[in-house]
């Protein structure tokens, strides 16, 4: 056995939390760094906020937001635990996404209402706020949720 095998690599953190043939990455953090990929195979990666149920991590996101458009051209995503800057804590894992209407996945609002109660009430305005300084007035659009289910 060499000891690259038995031992980690300085920084590296592994994608998975426990045992490595304990199924799917299980991710806990606040942040879940989500890259989609441009037409041109460019990856473009957005911290967002999470929640993972049943195998799957679900995120709610505006039905107009880039990120929604470049997964209807190409499923193929990867997903990383984050900082809120964007930061990775964990090796990037291959995933699929889809998209569906907010009215068909209600349990995602509700499990996003309870995981981040604090921060809705404290970071959401804020951020909103800088949107609307830096993008100027934008009208609400519909949310959709991103249901990732990690894997090849």
């Amino acid at each position: 056995m060499s000891a690259s095998s038995t031992f980690p690599r300085p920084g590296a953190e592994p994608a998975r939390r426990g045992h490595p043939s304990s199924g799917p990455p299980q991710f806990t953090g606040k942040y879940l760094s989500l890259t989609t990929f441009k037409r041109d195979g460019t990856g473009v990666a957005t911290p967002v906020w999470f929640v993972a149920e049943a195998g799957t991590i679900l995120v709610v996101t505006g039905a107009e937001s880039h990120k929604v458009r470049r997964i209807h051209r190409n499923p193929a995503v990867t997903v990383a635990e984050c900082t809120a800057s964007g930061r990775l804590r964990s090796a990037p894992v291959p995933a699929r996404a889809q998209t569906l209407p907010c009215h068909q996945a209600p349990r995602a609002r509700q499990l996003m209402a309870r995981k981040y109660r604090l921060d809705k009430i404290v970071i959401l305005p804020v951020y909103r706020a800088m949107q609307t300084i830096r993008h100027g007035r934008r009208h609400q659009t519909e949310s959709v949720v991103l249901v990732i289910t990690p894997g090849p």
